[in-house]
């Protein structure tokens, strides 16, 4: 029964600091643009295009498991 002693403090405390960190992020913006990040993923415009092979280089081809005798 003596341990409760500790615990109820101890619970307390944790809230206490849970509250705080969430206002802490309410007001350094980190739930200002909800939406911005989901969107961002979907848009392709920072990918490179593909480069095309230098002609006149061999094209490597790898053996088919039909060739090999």
């Amino acid at each position: 029964m003596d341990v409760i002693y500790g615990l109820i403090p101890g619970m307390i405390f944790l809230g206490l600091a849970a509250v705080g960190v969430l206002f802490w992020a309410a007001r350094s913006g980190q739930f200002d643009d909800l939406e911005g990040e989901a969107h961002r993923i979907l848009m392709d415009d920072d990918i490179a295009p593909a480069k095309k092979p230098k002609k006149g280089l061999p094209k490597q081809m790898m053996p088919d498991a039909e060739d090999q005798d």
